[in-house]
């Protein structure tokens, strides 16, 4: 089946995985739970460890790559992160590694990657663009503001998993301490929804399929807002949109 076939184990501060699989590939992005919890995840999305060709690393957050290490250990997985991010890591006891650059085009199997660097509070951060040679997927989160590059790779995607962590106003109001607030709503934080908005409205969208919102926070967002600025964007309604979950993710989607 051609197309790019993608589901989230979960999406939050407390733990984020992404599988994305083309053709006889299915690739992980990001490990950041628990081995046994990942293999509960994907035993969800009827997968099994052994069924993950490799595993992607966006940046060394415990949150995106906790549990990175031992389950690349323990199934013996390659896993592909760039040079900063490994230097920035306490468990770098990977079964294998491969290093890339943040503007380096890569093939894993039958999926084509795009890493493209984003402005985070991390040591080599990037995000990704996928693709089967015809049909594109972006992923964008943890990115404190949108760069011109950021918005250049994203153009014209067929799908895209784009980060709403809070709504400015919650973030200003709630319980974080002013230093946490300070770093989440920062240039190097996190993507408010009315940055998203503004993003998405740039974009050529001709092509999307599928929106959905990402990394979501539990205390300073609602599933509500981030689908009202998403909808906003696109002029739709917010049923046409999806959010990712903490503790369920999303299902397979397909373009």
């Amino acid at each position: 089946m051609r197309g790019v076939r993608f589901a989230s184990l979960g999406s939050g501060s407390r733990g984020n995985g992404l599988v994305i699989c083309t053709g006889r590939t299915r690739v992980m992005v990001d490990c950041g739970f628990s081995v046994s919890e990942v293999v509960r995840r994907l035993a969800r999305l009827s997968m099994t460890p052994d069924s993950i060709d490799a595993v992607l690393i966006t940046h060394e957050h415990s949150d995106h790559v906790g549990g990175a290490a031992a389950f690349s250990r323990r199934f013996a997985k390659t896993v592909w992160l760039t040079a900063g991010t490994l230097n920035a890591l306490r468990d770098t006891a990977f079964h294998a590694t491969r290093i890339f650059h943040a503007h380096q085009r890569l093939a894993i199997g039958d999926l084509q990657v795009e890493p493209y660097p984003v402005p985070h509070d991390a040591r080599e951060p990037c995000q990704f663009m996928f693709s089967d040679g015809d049909k594109r997927l972006g992923l964008l989160t943890d990115a404190g503001s949108v760069t011109p590059h950021m918005q250049r790779t994203l153009d014209g995607c067929d799908a895209l998993l784009l980060e709403c962590n809070h709504d400015a106003q919650m973030l200003a109001a709630g319980p974080y301490p002013e230093p946490l607030k300070r770093r989440v709503g920062g240039g190097l934080g996190h993507l408010a929804n009315h940055q998203a908005e503004a993003l998405l409205a740039a974009l050529d969208t001709s092509r999307l399929r599928h929106v959905i919102g990402m990394h979501l926070s539990e205390k300073n967002n609602t599933e509500a807002l981030a689908l009202e600025s998403l909808s906003r964007a696109l002029g739709c309604t917010p049923d046409w949109l999806d959010v990712a979950r903490q503790d369920e993710g999303f299902g397979w989607r397909v373009v």
